[in-house]
């Protein structure tokens, strides 16, 4: 496993994007696997364990067919690893909570506002400057989630804060690890990822525990984690492969994908307004990236 992770970055772009395209596939399946899991009757506590514990166990094994060493496990800033996994989890939870209750376009949607809040978690938590560009496009993306949600409208759920919740976990976790990046190795981060979620969530798993109804459903809960280790693992190749700032803007298809298999399983199309709200949303985005870009080439020159 560690291989992967440390291999320098080798001029493959195409392969790189592909694998950004399957990881982001299989996170579509774990989304759609969950929504139809929840509507069955299975909590959002008992899918969130499954999802990390699977994850955790093929860490283990790995670990263990590589002559495992407690050693591996030691890192700088602990602390900050044990509390990015908690805040991974706590966007899974909340995400998988308001699967049961909102279309996948949505939640989807929802959850890509997270490189904004990214932007404006990184002032005051990173020290780092955001220009009038940034703030601009942060008011937009903010503006198409305000779209998409439709606060005023009759249909609006509050099933909806829970998705927001999940955004904002997921954005202060994606600055943590870019506070951790070159300070732990991702392997490391991986491992830890998958023990915290696995800890945090047993009890209450077991508490709530519902034996799925048929072999197959046993079969989508048991490949919430192993999907989702898989889907890690892609991105860490790809990324192997390519520059984060070569595929990034592929990760949209996030939104495609969902769109799909939101029609296929459930029978459910966005409506115009979360299509709105999607495309100011995914613009607001790409502006946020494409003048972190320039400022970064710029300070590397």
């Amino acid at each position: 496993m560690a291989r992967f992770a440390s291999r320098a970055i080798e001029d493959k772009p195409f392969a790189g994007i592909l694998l950004i395209l399957v990881t982001y596939l299989l996170f579509a399946c774990i989304d759609t696997s969950s929504k139809w899991l929840g509507i069955l009757g299975l909590g959002a506590l008992q899918l969130s364990f499954m999802r990390y514990f699977g994850h955790f166990v093929i860490s283990m094994g790995l670990f263990a067919a590589s002559e495992f060493d407690f050693r591996q496990l030691r890192c700088e800033k602990i602390w900050l690893v044990l509390l990015r996994g908690a805040l991974l989890t706590a966007s899974t939870v909340f995400n998988f909570a308001a699967l049961r209750y909102l279309p996948l376009t949505l939640t989807s949607t929802i959850l890509f506002s997270a490189p904004i809040m990214v932007c404006v978690l990184s002032w005051p938590l990173l020290r780092e400057r955001v220009g009038l560009v940034r703030w601009s496009a942060v008011a937009l993306g903010f503006a198409g989630v305000a779209i998409a949600i439709k606060p005023f409208d009759d249909e609006f759920h509050v099933a909806v804060f829970m998705s927001l919740t999940a955004a904002f976990c997921f954005a202060l976790y994606s600055v943590l690890t870019r506070k951790l990046a070159g300070v732990v190795v991702p392997d490391t981060m991986q491992f830890y990822t998958g023990l915290v979620g696995t800890v945090a969530l047993a009890p209450f798993a077991i508490a709530e525990w519902q034996n799925p109804a048929t072999g197959f459903q046993w079969s989508v809960l048991v490949g919430l984690g192993v999907l989702g280790w898989v889907g890690h693992q892609f991105l860490t190749n790809a990324m192997s492969f390519a520059p984060a700032n070569l595929l990034m803007p592929f990760g949209y298809v996030f939104i495609l994908y969902l769109t799909v298999s939101s029609y296929l399983v459930f029978d459910q199309l966005p409506d115009q307004w979360t299509v709105a709200g999607a495309a100011i949303i995914v613009l607001s985005g790409l502006i946020i990236f494409y003048r972190e870009r320039m400022l970064y080439t710029r300070r590397s020159q």
